[in-house]
């Protein structure tokens, strides 16, 4: 198998920015499913995909499709990967992986049971800048890394029944946009011995503003910042006895970086902005994706699925702190 045939599972914003780098790379869309046939058969049609259904059963039980993309709100994803698993299908699940951690144990545990590969698709691990950050790292460019620094803040709709801002549907800036500078964290420094967040709730208990500060093995300390209601910058930077690297706004999606040394001399920048017909950058988890289903592999080193898991795990423990629970969420 050279290329996986993909099917895309919902047909929203984020669903549209994926096919669209799927498109722009020449990887195969074959199907698309939607809750209902009007909005399949437009998302087929601006996309040039030649199936549509109107429905998610229909897309996971298509023969010709070899993996799914779930790009459903959080608090469907577990249940649609798990479909789509059953159904034999391959599945990159949109982040945050599931609402929970309970959640994402069960899909990870079925995946297993199937043989089949289960992937978040946490886009910022695998774009290039992000590729270049962890050789520099695992070269020793800084020295030993004594702290590291996140960001994500965006001004979104305040509107208390936007998705964003809804419990009912995985709500708060934490899942949507605090999930970025966690996961990148968990990337550099590995699991947190300590978690301390706290957070700004809305008028809908939905979290609006989170901070955290968390300590890792040898006693490294690591801050993270998220807000739904604030366009701040949006940086990273791991700091080490030897230097530091900088990542550039918007540092999550591809952006430039700078190897700076203690006395502030630049020694090195990198660009890993695609040039404009490449693709926004989402088509290098896809890659990612196939290539391990090329080789036979149901787990990935960049991240693992066990390291998903725990970071739903982390969040979970986020979440308590500052007072958010969703409905119903009676497995935690």
């Amino acid at each position: 198998m050279t290329g996986l045939r993909w099917g895309i599972l919902a047909t929203g914003f984020i669903a549209r920015l994926f096919t669209e780098d799927l498109r722009a790379s020449g990887i195969e869309v074959v199907a698309v499913g939607s809750r209902s046939q009007e909005s399949a058969d437009a998302f087929a049609a601006r996309f040039k995909i030649p199936r549509a259904y109107g429905s998610y059963e229909e897309l996971v039980a298509d023969a010709e499709v070899d993996i799914v993309y779930v790009a459903t709100p959080h608090p469907q994803h577990a249940e649609n990967a798990l479909a789509a698993l059953a159904a034999g299908k391959h599945v990159l699940v949109e982040k945050p992986f599931t609402l929970n951690r309970a959640e994402a144990e069960r899909v990870r545990a079925f995946a297993a049971e199937r043989g089949l590969l289960v992937m978040e698709a946490m886009w910022t691990r695998y774009l290039p800048h992000i590729v270049r950050m962890r050789e520099l790292l695992a070269g020793g460019a800084i020295g030993e890394i004594r702290a590291v620094t996140a960001a994500h803040m965006q001004l979104l709709p305040t509107d208390p029944a936007h998705r964003l801002n809804d419990l009912a549907l995985g709500g708060g800036a934490l899942l949507d946009l605090g999930i970025y500078p966690v996961s990148f964290v968990w990337d550099v420094l590995g699991a947190p011995t300590s978690v301390h967040a706290v957070g700004r709730l809305s008028e809908t208990g939905a979290d609006t503003e989170v901070a955290t500060v968390m300590t890792h093995a040898g006693g490294v300390v690591s801050t993270t910042l998220s807000s739904s209601r604030a366009a701040g910058a949006s940086t990273a930077t791991v700091v080490g006895t030897e230097g530091r690297i900088e990542i550039d706004h918007f540092w999550l999606a591809p952006s430039t970086l700078r190897l700076v040394g203690p006395d502030g001399t630049v020694r090195e920048e990198f660009d890993g902005r695609p040039a404009s017909d490449e693709g926004r950058g989402m088509q290098f988890e896809a890659y990612a994706a196939e290539r391990l289903v090329r080789e036979g592999l149901i787990d990935g080193e960049v991240l693992p699925i066990a390291e998903t898991v725990a970071i739903m795990g982390c969040l979970d423990e986020i979440r308590g702190q500052i007072g958010v629970r969703y409905p119903d969420e009676t497995d935690r």
